[in-house]
């Protein structure tokens, strides 16, 4: 890295998603940043990652968020400020019961994605 890239001002990757969209806003061989954006009634699908870990951080709105470990699945509400931890392979999906933001941090793995089930057709795919 240069003395001049240090000052330089990184771009924002928007994402169109069938649910809302993503902001990647950092991205590193080490972590990724983005804003995931799930629109009011939408969902993400249920999920899981064999490497990859987040942490998710509810900016704005209010979450359903499933998660399923050893067949025990249950659902949490989620509302502005508060976050949970997703370490690999826990299943989980995140639906929206207003427009949501959810800052999320993560180990680079992005396209790391085994979709169980997806209600726009991408069960079983990874991206996009």
């Amino acid at each position: 890295m240069t003395h001049e890239d240090l000052f330089r001002h990184r771009n924002v990757h928007r994402v169109p998603k069938p649910w809302g969209y993503e902001l990647i806003f950092a991205k590193t061989g080490r972590y990724v940043g983005k804003i995931i954006h799930v629109n009011r009634g939408e969902c993400l699908s249920l999920q899981y990652h064999e490497m990859k870990e987040e942490t998710l951080y509810v900016v704005r709105g209010q979450l359903k968020l499933t998660i399923e470990s050893d067949g025990d699945r249950r659902v949490l509400s989620l509302r502005a400020g508060e976050a949970f931890h997703i370490p690999p392979r826990l299943i989980h999906r995140m639906e929206a019961v207003e427009d949501t933001d959810v800052a999320e941090v993560s180990t680079p793995e992005l396209e790391d994605v085994i979709r169980l089930e997806d209600r726009y057709g991408r069960a079983g795919t990874s991206e996009p």
